[in-house]
């Protein structure tokens, strides 16, 4: 069952959802779901991160109901018009979960936009130890510069992913380093954007794909990853 947490960027009222570990937790864990929000898909996420261990927070992007997949498309353009906008935005989700896990490490992972939102906290010097992109995409207005990134960042990725392009991909490795980031980047061949989704090939969206070897193997290397920084 997870916990409604509530806390605010500014005037904007957000809700998360907090998911506990039965004991103390060996991390933190912020997770921002897909363009759409939170989804039964993201909450079982985050309940399998508390089984591992960790507390586990999942950030709300809008403040607002989203009421379809397609109504979300403006919501998240009208957010991220404004990259000082969109990162005050993701910063106050990482202190609210900082405040609930004092002291303890904190990673950020992300799905779709939540993926590009991990990224984009590790491009801002955020106080993390990891950020990780599950099927996210790559593009920023300001792009990590030397010295700023403090989090290991691992790419997890479809090469099927329109969204994300193999020139993408490159610029994105550039721009790492460039930055001089510690990075790891897995793609997965033939898959499409929203490989850890279920509900992906119900949306009738020929990007989007689910796909259950990637979903199985991206997991998998995230908590490795978590198993080794924590």
């Amino acid at each position: 069952m997870l916990e409604q947490i509530s806390y605010a960027d500014g005037t904007t009222p957000l809700t998360g959802w907090l998911a506990r570990p039965a004991g103390p937790p060996r991390g933190a864990v912020l997770v921002w779901p897909t363009i759409v929000n939170v989804t039964p898909a993201i909450e079982r996420r985050a309940t399998l991160l508390a089984e591992q261990g960790y507390l586990a927070l999942i950030g709300d992007f809008y403040g607002a109901p989203v009421a379809s997949f397609e109504a979300s498309f403006p919501m998240a353009d009208a957010l991220r018009s404004d990259v000082g906008v969109y990162r005050a935005r993701l910063h106050a989700a990482l202190a609210a979960l900082k405040a609930l896990a004092p002291g303890l490490p904190v990673a950020v992972i992300g799905f779709c936009m939540g993926g590009q939102a991990a990224l984009e906290l590790a491009r801002d010097g955020a106080d993390i130890v990891a950020a990780v992109s599950f099927h996210g995409v790559f593009g920023t207005a300001k792009p990590a510069t030397p010295g700023t990134v403090k989090a290991r960042v691992l790419i997890l990725h479809g090469d099927a992913d329109p969204l994300a392009p193999r020139a993408a991909v490159l610029g994105l490795w550039d721009e790492l380093d460039a930055a001089g980031v510690q990075w790891h980047f897995h793609s997965y061949s033939g898959v499409r954007h929203g490989f850890t989704d279920p509900d992906s090939d119900a949306r009738g969206k020929d990007f989007l794909g689910y796909n259950a070897s990637a979903d199985r193997q991206s997991w998998a290397a995230a908590l490795s990853l978590f198993d080794e920084i924590f």
